[in-house]
């Protein structure tokens, strides 16, 4: 007896489910970039300190983007013996203000301590004023245990799931009054948890931390202290003049067995918020997509499929025997316009060389997005491994400096452009240029105000070989190869005498049309640059790499069809200068995006000082700008082949 088949699902089924699974499956594929290390019991398990940043406040705002080394001098945390010594980081770590050392802590492998002695330290009034105004503004300490980051156990009311949320509590401060006194915390309860591994009793791993820190007033002078006792009121460091507060650090250390397996362990920190958000933004920007790409489709192929087919009948005729030919001809022009510019469509932009560079470095970014993307997706960005996303953007931006200068110099050659040189040398210097000078007077400002997240001036250094060994010689050889190649031959001839241009209506104006234009690409990817913004600024684990992999397609997609109809209207209003237009009606969606950040420092942050909103608005100026590049390279590219498309489908005399 022959087995029954089962019906096949159609492919857009198989399709359409697969892009449903796709962040799930993403969320759950984790390549650790780290092998797991196991210790036996009473083995010291390494406890490493990072920066101290600010996260959310009382006030549930951020009050400050400055960070600080966990062992500045204003702090007086206790230091381990023979002073802190800085851990290796990668490239990518340090340019994300990750400064990890070693600390005084000595955690035992499944022993629990408590009421353990660190030192004790005197705060002057200078201090007491530093330290209380910086628990006032919700600054976190950032731990690491054997490569974890030690945090709290929060509780998410929407999704009903524990999950643990990296950093905690400089100091405490009361929710009802929150211009009342300030809590230094300085017992920290320790609560680790590891796996045994099977078949192996004696090999332990962790597996999670937490950290439960309070605030206590120790008794002065050297006897023995009891930091169970609950009852023992909390200590405030005191900014009267010429008084000076007593503080003793203490810790205690509790090993608590788990099942979660070491491979696992990440998932608690890996916490999505709010789900639906994503879902509700993925599906609407999904069904605007649609709606859009539907919208040009008919309305370009069925208006250019009737143009052409009347173009081309038309140059069947002998004009000379038809009568009426004139008010047939006349006709055609009124009812498209877009054939009557096909000698000037291809006519040299003005600053072609500038849009050329502007165009190879376009090229670069978009290449090196969607290979970032797609390696997060793959897990090799895994948070174990720190810094591996700014790491890999850096590798993947210096090697597609090749892609860069060939994208330019083709570019530049089919607009004949006559400055090759000129080409070569701006295409990796104007754009990485302006980048680097903006990030090296933001990190100005960073050192001015003693932060750690100032990037090292042998890091600068380590940067610039990277672009000018590296970098600049992969782009000229790109561009090289580029001008060698031959140039992409329009399919019209461009007339000798520029045609005049008549008067435009009001929306197809340039600031009209770009506002236009911009906004939809920004659209499909607004909910998802919220959850980056509140990443970065409010120092959260982002991971959902595979809704931001399908935002990144929606606004390709948007980004590209919305341009395309926008040169289309303005071809038909006889207007050939589409080039600048389309690059920027496309980039303008990175306004929209500068827009955003300004809204998001109004509503979300309380920087107050002038470093720290300098800082702000100047990196949400530079990720603007680089957007601004990406999307308006998107936008020149899908209209140039678009306008060739349509001019060599009709037949010119």
């Amino acid at each position: 007896m022959k087995p029954s088949s089962a019906i096949a699902p159609p492919p857009a089924v198989l399709l359409l489910s697969a892009l449903l699974a796709f962040p799930q499956l993403t969320a759950a594929f984790y390549l650790p970039g780290m092998a797991p290390t196991s210790y036996k019991p009473n083995v010291t398990v390494p406890l490493f300190v990072n920066s101290i940043k600010p996260v959310a406040a009382v006030d549930s705002r951020l009050h400050s983007v400055l960070s600080y080394d966990y062992y500045d001098p204003r702090f007086q945390f206790c230091q381990p013996e023979g002073g802190p010594q800085y851990v290796p980081e990668s490239l990518g770590s340090i340019l994300f203000g990750d400064r990890i050392m070693t600390s005084p802590f000595a955690p035992k492998m499944a022993r629990n301590e408590s009421c353990i002695k660190l030192c004790s330290a005197q705060y002057d009034t200078e201090a007491a004023h530093f330290v209380n105004t910086r628990i006032a503004k919700g600054f976190a300490l950032h731990w690491l245990v054997d490569g974890l980051p030690a945090g709290q156990d929060l509780f998410d009311p929407l999704t009903g799931t524990d999950f643990y949320s990296p950093g905690f509590a400089l100091g405490q401060i009361s929710a009802d009054d929150p211009e009342g006194p300030t809590f230094f915390n300085n017992h920290y309860d320790i609560v680790i948890e590891y796996h045994k591994v099977r078949g192996h009793q004696n090999q332990l791993r962790v597996v999670g931390a937490v950290v439960q820190p309070s605030s206590k007033a120790y008794p002065s002078g050297d006897g023995e202290l009891d930091c169970l006792d609950e009852g023992m009121p909390p200590i405030t460091l005191s900014e009267d003049v010429d008084q000076k507060t007593h503080v003793t650090f203490t810790y205690s250390v509790y090993w608590r067995e788990s099942h979660t397996a070491w491979a696992t362990r990440w998932d608690k920190y890996l916490h999505v918020f709010d789900p639906k958000i994503h879902w509700f933004s993925l599906i609407n920007s999904a069904v605007v997509v649609v709606f859009l790409t539907v919208t040009v489709a008919s309305v370009l192929f069925r208006a250019l499929r009737k143009d052409i087919a009347r173009y081309n009948r038309l140059d069947q005729i002998n004009l000379d025997d038809l009568s009426g030919a004139d008010g047939l001809e006349d006709g055609v022009q009124e009812d498209s316009g877009w054939k009557l510019v096909h000698g000037d469509v291809f006519r040299t932009p003005s600053h072609s060389l500038l849009l050329s560079v502007l165009l190879g470095n376009g090229a670069q970014l978009f290449a090196m997005t969607g290979l970032t993307i797609c390696f997060a997706l793959l897990g090799f960005l895994s948070p174990s491994n720190r810094g591996s996303l700014g790491t890999i953007v850096v590798f993947l931006y210096t090697l597609l400096s090749f892609i860069g200068g060939y994208v330019s110099a083709r570019t530049y050659k089919s607009m004949n452009g006559e400055k090759w040189k000129l080409n070569i040398a701006s295409t990796p210097l104007l754009v990485p240029g302006i980048v680097f000078s903006t990030f090296f007077i933001l990190n100005l400002f960073l050192w001015a105000n003693g932060a750690a997240g100032a990037v090292p001036f042998t890091t600068m250094i380590v940067i610039i070989a990277i672009w000018f060994v590296i970098s600049v010689p992969l782009s000229v050889a790109g561009s090289w190869l580029g001008f060698r190649a031959k140039a992409l031959e329009p399919p019209v001839r461009t007339n000798q005498i520029p045609r005049q241009i008549p008067p435009s209506t009001t929306y197809l104006k340039p600031l009209p049309s770009m506002l236009l234009v911009g906004i939809l690409p920004f659209g499909a990817i607004f909910v998802e640059l919220y959850f980056i913004m509140s990443s970065i600024w409010f120092s959260k684990i982002y991971y959902m790499f595979g809704f931001l992999f399908l935002c990144y397609g929606l606004m390709i997609i948007t980004c590209a069809a919305v341009t395309v109809l926008m040169v289309y209207f303005l071809l038909c209003a006889e207007n050939y200068h589409w080039q600048w237009r389309a690059f920027l009606a496309a980039g303008m969606s990175a306004g929209y995006i500068f827009a955003n950040a300004l809204i998001y420092l109004i509503s979300k942050l309380s920087l107050g000082g002038l470093s720290g909103t300098v800082l702000y608005i100047g990196y949400s100026a530079l990720l603007s700008f680089l957007f601004f590049i990406l999307t308006g390279s998107i936008g020149f590219f899908s209209s140039w082949w678009f306008v060739k498309k349509i001019y060599g489908s009709i037949k010119i005399d």
